[in-house]
Order: structure tokens, then sequence, then C-alpha cells
């Protein structure tokens, strides 16, 4: 078996596995069955030990942003909805987030995991609560207790050193983002509540089966029910994702962030905010790779609408 083993993984690393290679992908396939350690060829400014960037050093400092360039996201919690009154008095429905104190507690970069991305942290919780793994980890990189954490693909030139605060003026108003989050879960739903079916005949023939979803099958061919038939079940409780949610409006002294219409989950769940992916923003206007307090900032500011321009979008055109 060993012998088997030992040349089999001969014969696959003498194979032309390049073929496959992807210039994405960190490394070529065939180093996966190599035991010589992995060189990277990165740039001798990236070399170093500082920023957690797994061996190279990243600076907190705005950069360009490129048409390709990905930022990271921010983790929101759900304050509820509310609504506004615009410059015209058309009321406009709102959801509140609350942007708790993000900080970057990793990096991720292509040659330790392969991948580039921001682990980001929100929140505080005492250390009682948390695993052992878990106080571990946050103690190895040097930043507090986190509640929530969650990872966000990022390109290369959008990496921040850990301990970086994200607030809520990485968004700016009159933009578009993605927001995800787990819906209210409803338990176990019958057919009309869940799908919307019409149910049996309520008058004639129906014997207490009004709210029933009728046949949900054949007789002895297939003599089975098919996949993905729409039966009773569990309701809600799964990860969805509203895209292209407007940002009307952001409260940098009490790090809100006011959305236009209604985001996934419950009052207090914890939702994950990121720009749009299918109607990106004007590069020119979002910071990158985030939002940096400059020095003498005052902490009060003054809240940042949208502009909505000088067409009542609400009202209808003639």
């Amino acid at each position: 078996m060993a012998a088997a083993s030992r040349g089999l993984l001969a014969r696959l690393r003498g194979l032309s596995l390049y073929a496959g290679w992807s210039p994405r992908l960190p490394f070529p396939p065939s180093r996966l069955f190599s035991a010589e350690a992995f060189v990277s060829h990165s740039d001798d400014d990236d070399a170093g030990g500082e920023g957690g960037g797994g061996g190279r050093i990243i600076e907190a400092r705005a950069r360009v942003m490129g048409p390709t360039s990905r930022r990271t996201g921010v983790i929101g919690v759900k304050c509820g909805m509310s609504a506004m009154w615009d410059k015209w008095g058309a009321k406009v429905p709102i959801t509140v987030l609350w942007v708790d104190d993000n900080v970057v507690t990793q990096v991720k970069t292509a040659e330790k995991e392969g991948f580039f991305a921001l682990q980001l942290g929100a929140g505080q919780k005492k250390e009682k609560h948390l695993t052992k793994p878990e106080v571990g980890h946050f103690r190895a990189q040097g930043v507090p207790l986190k509640r929530k954490l969650r990872e966000f693909p990022v390109t290369e030139d959008a990496l921040l050193p850990v301990g970086t605060t994200i607030t809520v003026r990485h968004f700016v108003p009159g933009q578009l983002v993605d927001v995800t989050g787990i819906t209210k879960g409803k338990g176990f739903a019958g057919v009309m509540k869940k799908y919307d079916f019409s149910g049996m005949p309520a008058s004639h023939g129906a014997s207490k089966s009004h709210r029933s979803g009728g046949s949900t099958g054949q007789r002895d061919a297939p003599g089975r029910v098919f996949k993905n038939r729409k039966m009773p079940g569990r309701m809600g409780g799964v990860q969805r994702t509203v895209k292209n949610v407007w940002v009307y409006q952001i409260d940098p002294a009490r790090n809100l962030l006011y959305l236009k219409g209604q985001v996934p989950g419950p009052q207090g769940s914890f939702v994950f905010v990121k720009d749009s992916i299918y109607k990106k923003p004007d590069t020119a206007l979002l910071p990158f790779p985030t939002y940096f307090t400059q020095e003498g900032e005052p902490e009060d500011l003054e809240p940042l609408i949208a502009d909505l321009g000088d067409v009542d979008p609400f009202m209808a055109v003639d």
C-alpha cells in the first residue's frame, strides 16, 4: 500500500498538471504533491512581519481604487424599521443599521491561505462567554474580544492591517449595497402560508382538508414523490441577500446606516453589508480601502444625506 501510494504520487508529480493551472491560483496544482516549501514571488516592499498579513507589511493609508478593486464589507446590527420624509414631503421607508465597533481581526493573503480576505469582528463579548479557541484567536491577533466574526473577500490592494477600525463612513450616501442576513424564522408552516397555495375547496366535497396542498404525485408510475415538491415544512431562518439597496443617509456620530426599504432578519440580528456587485458604485466617490479619520476631525459630525436632485423621484412623469 505504501509503495503504491509513493508510486502514485511520483506519477502525478510527473504529469503535466500545469495545463489546467489558472493564473488566479497562488501556486500550480502540482504543488499539492510536492514536499518542497512554496516560495512566494512577492515584491520586496511587501516582505515583513507586520500588519498580520502573513509575512507582508500592510499600511493603513488611502489608495486609488481600480475598476477591479473589491473593498471589504461591514457587520451591522439591525435596529428596526423607520420612516423619513424627504424635501418634497414624501415618506420614505427606512431600515436603520448600527455599525457596532467593526475591527479587522485577521488578514488572509495568498502566500499563506491562498486567497485575499479580511476577517472583521463586531460588538463586544466577555471571555467567559467565548470558547477557548476563540479567545486564543483574539489574543494571538492582539484585538479585543468580539461578538460576531465575518470574512469578506477583497483584492490585494484593499488589504488593511489588523486592528483597523471600520466606521459607517466606509459607505457614502447615494450608493447601492448588498445586504445579507438570516430571515425571520416562522416555524413549521403549511403550503398556503409557505408557498401561497389556494388550498382545497371550502364549500363542497372537502372534509377537514381546506388548507391541504392536494395531490403530491402519481400512482404506480413512478410510485414516488419527485424531489423539490412544495410541501409543508420549516419556513424562514435561511440566509438571503437583498441586492441594490440604496443608502439614504449615514450618521457618523452614532455609526448609523439608513437604508431605503427592508433587509432580511429580525430586529437585533446581525447583517452583512458590502458594495453592490451588479450596480457598482462610482469608484471616485468611495473611500479606498476604507475611510480613515483625519486628525482634528470633530466627533459630532452632522448626518450625511444622499443628493436627491431637483426632481421629485416619487412624482409621476407626465
